[in-house]
C-alpha cells in the first residue's frame, strides 16, 4: 500500500524516518510524475501539462518499508531566478544530507536526450558519491533530434551501469525500477 506522506518546502522539514529513499528527478516536462504513477500502479504523483508543477519535496510511503521522493523538475519551468536558485540549493541540500537516499533516478526524455542541466546533475552526483541511475522516458514517442549526447557509465563514478528505457504510457521498461523498489 502506498500513501502520501506530505509536501515539504525545506529539507529540514522532512520527516526523520528509518526507511530507504528512492528519489526521482528530471528536467521539467520529462514525464516524472507519470513514470512514478506507472511504477507504483496507481495515481499518487500529480501530473500536469504545465512544466514545473512539482515545486515541493513530495514523499510517498510504500508498505512502511521505503519512501519514494518526487523532486521538483529543473531546466524549463517558468519561475523567477530567485525561486530557481532556492530550488537548486534545496536540491543540493537534499542530495548531500539525506542519508536515507539510496538511489536517485535521473529521468531524461528519450526524444531529446541529455542536456547540460542533466550532465551538471550527473557531475554533481559523481563528485559527491551520490548513487544515481539514468532512466530514459517516453521511449514510445518519436525522436525529435538525431544527435544526442551519449552517456557512458564508465565516465561517471556514481552512476549505476544499467541505463533504463521506459514508457509510462505503454507501461514498458518498468520492471527494473520496480525490482529496485521491491514492487511486484
Amino acid at each position: 500500500m502506498i500513501k502520501f506522506v506530505g509536501s515539504f518546502e525545506t529539507v529540514k522539514s522532512l520527516p526523520k524516518t528509518r526507511f530507504a529513499e528512492y528519489a526521482f528527478i528530471g528536467r521539467s516536462n520529462v514525464g516524472k510524475s507519470s513514470l512514478i504513477n506507472a511504477v507504483v500502479g496507481t495515481t499518487i504523483a500529480r501530473t500536469s501539462n504545465t512544466p514545473g508543477r512539482t515545486q515541493s519535496l513530495n514523499l510517498f510511503n510504500l508498505d512502511d518499508r521505503i519512501m519514494i521522493v518526487d523532486l521538483p523538475g529543473y531546466g524549463y519551468a517558468k519561475v523567477s531566478k530567485t525561486d530557481a536558485m532556492r530550488w537548486l540549493h534545496r536540491l543540493e541540500e537534499y542530495l548531500l544530507n539525506r542519508s536515507q537516499l539510496k538511489r536517485l533516478f535521473i529521468l531524461i526524455d528519450s526524444r531529446i536526450g541529455a542536456r547540460d542541466s542533466d550532465l551538471d546533475l550527473m557531475d554533481f552526483c559523481d563528485a559527491n558519491a551520490i548513487p544515481y541511475q539514468i532512466v530514459y522516458t517516453k521511449k514510445d514517442k518519436k525522436v525529435r533530434e538525431q544527435k544526442q549526447v551519449e552517456i557512458v557509465h564508465t565516465e561517471h563514478g556514481a552512476m549505476i551501469p544499467e541505463i533504463l528505457y521506459t514508457s509510462a504510457e505503454k507501461k514498458t521498461g518498468l520492471d527494473e525500477i520496480k525490482g529496485t523498489l521491491g514492487i511486484k
